[in-house]
């Protein structure tokens, strides 16, 4: 009986969700999202209390103008996405498959770079575990290469579903979810670049 009443109280939290136009899955992403925003506030905060009482001459061993240009390799991938969720908005199922094979070929082209770059940093000596500077910068910038790679794996699932035809001009929610996760994913980056390697 208790879960009778509880699954009709469920039916109807969720039927006046789709009255007020709030969508379970769109709501549970921007919730995710909030945790996100928390978890890497902490992260930035940290390094930022490291940045201003401890500055490190490690920080000029970083390479702006490549960082910059992965920056916009990044940056390029949410337009990618974008494009993706328009093209599939206007029933053009091939135009969101080139868009989603782009935005996986931009974020792992970021990747690349970002790895190319921890493998100069430690040629130089600067490790997770080799100075104050190295621990927090590598902690951060891990931390969002961590999730740029959720963000590619995805990016990949809806490929598939999108190869077999999972989307159209009227059903493309989950395209929009996964746009919503990497357009966070890349705000946290301009964040980051300026904070780390402009400021």
């Amino acid at each position: 009986m208790r879960e009778a009443t509880r699954s009709a109280d469920e039916a109807g939290m969720f039927a006046a969700g789709v009255r007020l136009g709030l969508d379970h899955l769109k709501l549970g992403m921007w919730l995710f999202l909030a945790s996100e925003v928390m978890f890497f506030g902490g992260l930035i905060s940290a390094f930022m209390h490291f940045k201003v009482n401890n500055p490190s001459p490690e920080s000029s061993l970083l390479d702006v103008v490549l960082v910059g240009l992965n920056t916009f390799v990044l940056l390029t991938s949410s337009l990618t996405v974008v494009l993706g969720l328009a093209a599939i908005q206007r029933g053009d199922r091939r135009g969101l498959i080139g868009y989603l094979t782009a935005t996986i070929l931009l974020g792992t082209a970021f990747l690349v770079g970002q790895g190319n770059e921890f493998a100069t940093l430690y040629r130089h000596g600067i490790t997770l575990s080799s100075s104050l500077f190295g621990s927090s910068f590598f902690t951060l910038t891990g931390f969002h290469g961590l999730h740029v790679l959720v963000g590619i794996c995805w990016a990949l699932s809806t490929l598939v579903k999108a190869l077999r035809a999972g989307y159209s001009q009227g059903s493309y929610l989950g395209v929009e979810v996964f746009g919503l996760y990497w357009h966070f994913v890349d705000i946290v980056w301009i964040i980051l670049f300026t904070l780390i390697y402009l400021i």
